[in-house]
């Protein structure tokens, strides 16, 4: 899809400390306001960018409601900590991901093409991809201890002395299947290439609607990930026996809390996608074969 609405504001990221993007950031809000599109800087990053006193800056929760795009100039982990933000906020802003460093699955725009990728944005003409997103909630005592939203994953983990522990896994109220593991992975198609690549899971192009669930070292060789439809609801549970076990689960690596006995975990698709601008210089397979190096012998 494309940008349909006229872009008037553009929100400026950059990750944390990156003074090396002081440069950059400084050039494209001079060549922004050229085009008479007002340049939104949060405020961590008008730091960043030497930002004389006195302009106006907003906070990185805010700033999804003050802008019609927002630019990441960073890696895959600052444009995740802005999806998170831009799902809580329910706008359905698109974002656009400048890497600092090597090409990342995400923030795949390198800063050459960071020009003709805003040109075709403004323009009304640049791809757009629709990332789907997860909804974890904890239920404790038959309330919703913790709600969150995950681009890549919601995983089940062991705690640093626990030994392997069990997890029960359902579909709707179906069992499908009880893990003995280091714990679980549960990942949308974007997160397939992060820590379920990792774990030996499958990858899955963007534009599958499905849900991966990738056991971590399995005690049972015959653990194998499993591919479902989006529209199931996926029900995990662990299973304390009386041991010291520590349990915990973690969103997009950014956030999460320890579980207890009794703890059931909901996950679903999110209400809204991500909105992506895509690279127009390469496809998806492109980014796979350069990130994973298929291409080399």
């Amino acid at each position: 899809m494309t940008v349909s609405r006229p872009i008037t504001r553009v929100g400026l990221v950059a990750k944390t400390g990156l003074t090396a993007a002081a440069g950059a950031l400084a050039e494209l809000a001079g060549w922004l306001e050229a085009r008479s599109v007002h340049a939104v800087f949060e405020t961590e990053t008008a730091t960043v960018a030497g930002l004389p006193p006195g302009r106006r800056t907003v906070n990185r929760d805010d700033l999804p409601r003050a802008c019609d795009l927002i630019v990441v100039l960073g890696g895959d982990g600052t444009l995740i900590g802005m999806a998170d933000r831009i799902a809580k906020s329910a706008a359905e802003v698109p974002i656009l991901g400048v890497n600092f460093g090597s090409l990342g699955f995400l923030t795949e725009i390198t800063l050459p093409e960071l020009y003709p990728s805003l040109e075709s944005v403004l323009r009304g003409t640049a791809q757009i991809d629709e990332r789907m997103m997860l909804r974890s909630r904890t239920l404790r005592t038959g309330n919703v201890h913790a709600d969150h939203l995950a681009l890549n994953d919601v995983v089940i983990t062991k705690g640093a002395l626990s030994r392997i522990i069990d997890l029960e896994v359902e579909i709707g109220d179906r069992p499908i299947m009880r893990v003995r593991a280091d714990g679980l992975i549960v990942a949308s198609p974007t997160g397939s290439t992060a820590y379920n690549l990792a774990a030996g899971g499958p990858i899955l192009h963007p534009e599958v609607d499905a849900v991966l669930l990738t056991p971590i070292a399995p005690h049972m060789l015959t653990n194998r990930p499993v591919v479902v439809p989006a529209s199931f609801q996926i029900h995990v549970r662990p299973v304390f026996d009386g041991s010291n076990e520590e349990v915990y689960i973690t969103i997009d690596g950014q956030s999460g809390h320890a579980l207890q006995a009794d703890d059931e975990i909901c996950i679903t698709r999110a209400e809204r996608p991500l909105r992506l601008v895509r690279a127009s210089t390469r496809t998806y397979f492109d980014v796979l074969r350069q990130k994973l190096k298929w291409s080399e012998r």
